[in-house]
Parts: C-alpha cells; structure tokens; sequence
C-alpha cells in the first residue's frame, strides 16, 4: 500500500505591484511548485486544491489576515 501525502502550496509577494496582472508571481510560483507536486505523484504526492496565497504583504510582519 503506497503512502499518500497531502500537498499545500503557499505562495508570497510583499508588495502587491504587479498583482492585477493576468498572471502574476503568485501564478508563476504556484505554477512551479504544482509541476513539481506532480513530478513526485509516484512517490505519493497529491497536491490539494486550495490556494493560498499572500499577495502584497510583508514577510517582516506577522499581521496577516
């Protein structure tokens, strides 16, 4: 029986220029972190399909919401 491990993708920006954009660095973060997900799907990786992603807010905070 294979081992199935649940995969999140958190995604950051500190600034939100750029944001309004069709495709943005969260998209392309997201993007390439859900490719490699898939790479390790052998292995048991399924990656779940919420995002989460902070647009816009400083890592030098914890005042998140």
């Amino acid at each position: 029986m294979s081992r199935k491990i649940r995969c999140a993708i958190y995604t950051r920006k500190s600034s939100d220029d750029g944001l309004d954009q069709d495709f943005n660095s969260l998209d392309a973060q997201h993007q390439a972190c859900a490719a490699y997900i898939a790479s390790q799907r052998g292995e048991g990786w399924h990656l779940l399909p919420a995002r989460y992603d902070d647009g816009g807010l400083s890592g030098g905070t914890l005042e998140r919401p």
